[in-house]
């Protein structure tokens, strides 16, 4: 069997994209449970795919998506090819896995999930009911099998969740990345900003690049230097885009911050390469020009212009907050708003409300999700009267844009899972809750 077959089925077929998804969506009932152990294990029975490429790691609480998007495209720019790796996705799994410019192919992306499940199945054998592999190591593997025989040269990154135990951080990286630090799963990364910080940037390397933006929590860039005082790595501060430089493809003033630090770590990645490559201003106009980013500041539709955007924490909101004030000018803004049950729901309404006429409040597919009169009794506690449930995300948001009006702005933002929601074509198959 050749390194690209597919694993066969009992019946000799390979796996169709909705068995690939089936498989991945079963392991939810296994939960998430951190450590490296089994993801070494899982590798090791795909011969160590991760070894097959070169990578860049992008942690941090919020932009890892943006950041990881746009490294690949300035890095493709300058000739090097490149893959990505990506999380959650939207509408299908395949969406994290890409090369180029595209997501992975449909049915490469099967091969890849049933080389995983085969590697797996030989893994849990070797555990106990209590460590079997789950969804996210199995994705991670598939996609570095993936990524690795598809000859990128370079692959970028995206974490989990954290650093330290993260299924990610068996990548001997030479570039990390540290987009930003905010309090946010506190259960498992610890109760401050420091806490958190430590926890992202075990994924540093010995004798690597670390990049930060420039506005990153002091906190967090005080250990970002005694981490890489202590591992010999080489710390850099990515300067904000001037003025000058051209918007983005990628709508919201928060991804200039995002393609600052990206620019800064293609830079270190192409420099540090066995024959440097110098950055150039022309590939990364291009990569500017041409980076989107799906759920991130999205424009859906117009009369009224119709946003979604994944921000799910206070950090996420304030960014959207400013964002907004670039396109709102006054105009009526309804926001149709859905949050999970382990996230600072207060804490983002206090950022959103005071640019809302309306609230619409709803939840989305994940069990997780507050219930639309939860939210709308916390609005109110907040001092804002003018809140309506309507639990359907689609009814939602056409809610949202009945009350901004043909002149107006709406909004759809809280979750991930709600933009999930709104943007899955209807009648398609059960979401990912994890």
């Amino acid at each position: 069997m050749t390194a690209t077959s597919a694993i066969p089925t009992p019946d000799g077929r390979a796996w169709s994209i909705g068995e690939a998804e089936d498989y991945l969506l079963g392991l939810e009932l296994f939960g998430m449970r951190f450590g490296l152990d089994r993801m070494r294990r899982l590798l090791t029975a795909l011969d160590s795919p991760q070894k097959r490429f070169a990578s860049v790691h992008v942690v941090g609480t919020n932009g890892k998506s943006s950041t990881v998007r746009m490294i690949a495209a300035i890095l493709e720019g300058h000739g090097v090819r490149t893959g990505s790796y990506l999380s959650p996705h939207l509408v299908g799994f395949s969406e994290r896995v890409r090369v180029g410019a595209q997501d992975v192919e449909p049915e490469r992306f099967a091969a890849a999930v049933q080389r995983a499940a085969r590697a797996a199945a030989k893994v849990d054998r070797t555990g106990g009911e209590d460590d079997r592999v789950t969804q996210f190591e199995a994705l991670t593997a598939a996609a570095f099998a993936e990524l690795a025989d598809a000859r990128v040269d370079t692959a970028v990154i995206e974490a989990g969740l954290g650093g330290r135990w993260d299924a990610t951080n068996v990548l001997d990286s030479s570039v990390q990345v540290l987009t930003n630090v905010g309090l946010e799963h506190t259960r498992w990364l610890g109760p401050t900003v420091a806490d958190i910080a430590g926890e992202k940037l075990d994924v540093v390397r010995p004798g690597g690049t670390l990049v930060v933006g420039e506005d990153l929590h002091p906190d967090a860039l005080r250990l970002a230097r005694e981490k890489c005082a202590e591992r010999g790595a080489t710390l850099v501060t990515a300067a904000h885009l001037d003025p000058a430089f051209p918007p983005l493809r990628a709508l919201g003033s928060y991804q200039r911050a995002n393609f600052a630090v990206a620019m800064a770590a293609a830079r270190a990645l192409l420099a540090g390469r066995a024959t440097p490559i110098a950055l150039d201003s022309g590939a990364v106009a291009a990569a500017a020009a041409s980076t989107l980013v799906p759920g991130r500041f999205q424009l859906v539709d117009t009369a009224p212009d119709t946003v979604v955007d994944g921000a799910h924490n206070p950090g996420g909101m304030t960014a959207l907050v400013d964002a907004l004030a670039t396109v709102r000018a006054g105009r009526r803004t309804a926001i149709a708003v859905s949050v999970l049950d382990d996230k600072d729901a207060g804490g983002m309404l206090r950022q959103l409300l005071p640019v809302c006429d309306v609230l619409v409040c709803t939840t989305n597919a994940n069990p997780r999700a507050l219930s639309p009169a939860t939210l709308a009794s916390l609005a109110g506690q907040l001092g804002f009267e003018r809140a309506v449930s309507e639990p359907d995300p689609r009814t939602a948001l056409a809610r949202a844009r009945r009350e901004a009006g043909p002149d107006g702005l709406a909004v759809a933002t809280g979750s991930i899972y709600l933009i999930a929601d709104l943007l899955r074509p209807a009648g398609a198959g059960r979401a990912s809750t994890l």
